[in-house]
């Protein structure tokens, strides 16, 4: 498990409540918990890429599931990031948030996302369809009073097959 230093995402407005837990969810309409939910992943995103991971995609989404972040690793592995972020820890708090209905989102997602995936090649060439899919892991980065915890492989494929 990896943090970072406590910090607000850039542009959070730090008001009141945003300086104790980084947003105030009661207060928000939809479109700015969509508007808060992307500067989380903003924030995900430059820490993983701190770390050497390279972006992917964004947002994917398909009937019944979606994925925040699909990062690949230095070794190449595909890694499948699922960002939350809680303004009070009550009923277990960010991390504790992706449950089991929600794993089931995110390897659904990960799912249709290897199957359409187009591999690049080299130097601009077109792209080909990937053989075999390569390694993969499902992380969760979340925002647990005021700083970013890194959970690697959080949960497994495995572990939801009946």
């Amino acid at each position: 498990m990896c943090h970072a230093p406590a910090s607000a995402p850039e542009g959070s407005g730090a008001n009141e409540c945003a300086r104790v837990d980084n947003f105030c969810a009661r207060a928000q309409s939809n479109a700015q918990r969509r508007a808060t939910g992307a500067r989380f992943e903003a924030h995900a995103l430059a820490f993983l890429r701190r770390e050497g991971l390279e972006l992917v995609a964004r947002n994917v989404s398909c009937r019944g599931g979606e994925i925040n972040l699909v990062m690949r690793e230095r070794d190449g592995t595909l890694v499948f990031v699922e960002v939350r972020a809680r303004a009070r820890p009550e009923f277990g708090g960010a991390a504790a948030s992706v449950g089991w209905r929600k794993q089931q989102r995110v390897l659904r997602a990960a799912r249709y996302f290897l199957a359409t995936w187009r591999v690049g090649g080299a130097n601009g060439e077109a792209h080909t369809q990937a053989r075999t899919p390569p390694a993969c892991r499902f992380d969760v980065i979340a925002f647990e009073s005021g700083r970013l915890v890194w959970l690697r492989d959080a949960f497994r494929p495995e572990a939801h097959q009946s």
